[in-house]
C-alpha cells in the first residue's frame, strides 16, 4: 500500500487517516470532537464528499472522494508542486489538521505539532475494499452502534446528513445489509 506517493486525484476514493504525536489524544473532550467537525465542514465538504469517518481519542480515519468539478477560478496556482493545483485536495486536508492543532495548542496552552506528519491517505481501488474500509472504519470503537463520532449512527438515520449515505448503502447492498454486516462481520483490513 502506497501511503503518500501519488497525488489525490479527482474522482477517486481514499482511506485518509492520521494519529496524535507518540500516539497521545487529541480529542480530550466532546467539545473538540465537534470542533474538529465544524472544521471538516469549513475544509474538507468544498473539495471532497464524505463517505464514511471515524474520530477516536487518538486518531481519526475518513473515507473521502475527491470532487470532480471544483470552484477554483478564483484561485490562483503555480505550475507545479506544493502550491499547483494538483495539490489542492492535500492542501485541503493539511489546512484542517493545522487549523485544529492552532486551536487546540492555543486553548490548552501547547505549542508544536499534534499530529503525525505528512497525514497518510491510500488510494481505495475496489469496492470490496471500499467495503472492508467503511466496516473497520466503523469498528473502531467498542461499541461502534452508540459511538457519538462516527457516520455509523448517520448512515443508518433519515436525518440530514453531509455523508454520502447512499452510496455507503448501495455498496452494502442496503440499510439492513449495512447493519446485519456491521454486527456479523469483523473487517480483515490489517
Amino acid at each position: 500500500m502506497k501511503i503518500r506517493e501519488e497525488e489525490i486525484e479527482s474522482g477517486k476514493y481514499y482511506h485518509i487517516f492520521n494519529r496524535g504525536i507518540n500516539s497521545k489524544n487529541v480529542f480530550l473532550n466532546q467539545n473538540n470532537y465537534s470542533f474538529f467537525l465544524l472544521k471538516v465542514e469549513k475544509y474538507i465538504l468544498p473539495y471532497f464528499d464524505i463517505i464514511s469517518y471515524c474520530l477516536m481519542p487518538n486518531h481519526f480515519h475518513f473515507i473521502l472522494r475527491a470532487k470532480i468539478k471544483l470552484d477554483i477560478q478564483k484561485i490562483e496556482f503555480k505550475e507545479k508542486g506544493l502550491h499547483s493545483e494538483d495539490a489542492i485536495f492535500s492542501k485541503s486536508i493539511a489546512k484542517l489538521i493545522s487549523s485544529y492543532t492552532q486551536s487546540f495548542n492555543k486553548v490548552y496552552q501547547r505549542s508544536g505539532a499534534l499530529f503525525e506528519s505528512p497525514f497518510k491517505r491510500i488510494n481505495i481501488d475496489s469496492e470490496e475494499y471500499l467495503r472492508n474500509l467503511i466496516l473497520y472504519i466503523h469498528q473502531n470503537p467498542d461499541n461502534f452502534e452508540r459511538y457519538k463520532f462516527s457516520s455509523y449512527k448517520s448512515i443508518i438515520s433519515q436525518a440530514e446528513t453531509k455523508i454520502e449515505r447512499q452510496i455507503v448503502l448501495d455498496v452494502f447492498g442496503g440499510k439492513d445489509n449495512f447493519i446485519l454486516t456491521h454486527r456479523n462481520i469483523k473487517s480483515d483490513i490489517l
